[in-house]
């Protein structure tokens, strides 16, 4: 069930110079706010501030006694303004191509300082998700003590570009511009491999195969629970992820940041490839001592961010079970003190 709370952030002026009042819907989850180290959580495209609970999109990794364990962390995630979580047609953005990534990042910041929220153990995100944590990490470089972009990128690429373009273009165009676009999409976040492993050319009918019907399904799913205008703006702030945009070169801009850098990446990933973080790693590496690199080994290109929690989970321990053990011994201290 969701239990969202709202933030009105008035006038806010975005990337193209246009004043809108944005209505900014937000999920917690584990201890309450300021009783706890703070894991931000921003959610892909398609999802939202659900991210654990009854119904959460990421509960293989976040909740009680999990990797992220909300016996111990206080989890916020907002809702990207836009995505149609709140079900209030007025918060919709039918002038989604005036938004940039770093517009959401900005509007998250915004968001922090009136929940009085300075400081964040970590903002995790995956695909999109990870594009608006680097982008709040510049934005903010002392806001959080790690970020953590998974399967994503601090630009887009222009293969990248040119995708959501063709989105961009079916959303616009089609028919049945949900369906045809999350049908599309999904050719891309996953492989041939992974196809030929699910699949292996079976038949539904003798005139279908399975493949196509588990197109069919997923692009029918999207459109049952998804807004046409809420698809468009998230894909906008996916082609527009791009921290030096209006700054400098990227060396310059990633050495302001004081956060760790724990970058994952997927082998197999198509969308958001392993070699441009392995380049981004390498070039910071020499210039910034605390960053880290880990890959998912998978044939499910950029999805198995979604699958693959036990590998996800197992590179992302080191992080979040040091903290644990570090409050825990702390209490355990402060008992025998009392």
């Amino acid at each position: 069930m969701k239990e969202l709370k709202h933030i009105t952030i008035e006038n806010y002026l975005n990337q193209s110079g246009k004043t809108k009042t944005i209505n900014l819907s937000y999920q917690t989850f584990g201890l309450p706010l300021h009783k706890g180290p703070i894991v931000l959580v921003n959610h892909a495209l398609t999802g939202n501030s659900q991210v654990c609970g009854e119904n959460g999109w990421w509960n293989d990794l976040i909740g009680e006694n999990k990797c992220i364990d909300t016996n111990f962390y206080t989890i916020l995630a907002f809702d990207s303004p836009g995505n149609g979580f709140d079900e209030n047609p007025e918060h919709l953005i039918e002038d989604y191509q005036n938004y940039t990534a770093k517009d959401i990042a900005k509007i998250f910041a915004l968001g922090l300082e009136q929940l009085e929220i300075n400081t964040l153990f970590a903002i995790i995100g995956g695909s999109v998700g990870g594009g608006i944590a680097w982008e709040l990490a510049v934005l903010k470089p002392n806001l959080a003590k790690h970020i953590i972009p998974i399967a994503t990128d601090w630009k887009a690429t222009d293969w990248l570009i040119a995708n959501c373009h063709i989105q961009d273009a079916i959303l616009n165009n089609s028919k049945v511009p949900l369906k045809d676009a999350r049908m599309h999409a999904m050719t891309l976040y996953r492989t041939p491999e992974s196809f030929k492993d699910k699949f292996e050319r079976s038949k539904k009918n003798i005139n279908k195969y399975n493949v196509e019907s588990w197109l069919n399904y997923h692009g029918k799913a999207l459109t049952e629970r998804f807004q046409l205008s809420a698809y468009k703006m998230m894909n906008q702030i996916l082609k527009t992820i791009d921290v030096t945009h209006n700054r400098e070169a990227f060396l310059d801009v990633a050495t302001t940041i004081n956060s760790t850098i724990n970058i994952i990446t997927i082998n197999s990933d198509l969308f958001f490839k392993a070699s441009e973080n392995w380049e981004t790693y390498l070039s910071l590496k020499p210039i910034k001592e605390n960053i880290t690199i880990g890959e998912i080994k998978s044939i499910h290109g950029h999805d198995a961010f979604l699958i693959e929690y036990n590998q996800l989970s197992k590179l992302l321990k080191p992080i979040f079970e040091t903290t644990n053990k570090t409050h825990k011994k702390q209490s355990s201290y402060n008992l025998k003190s009392i």
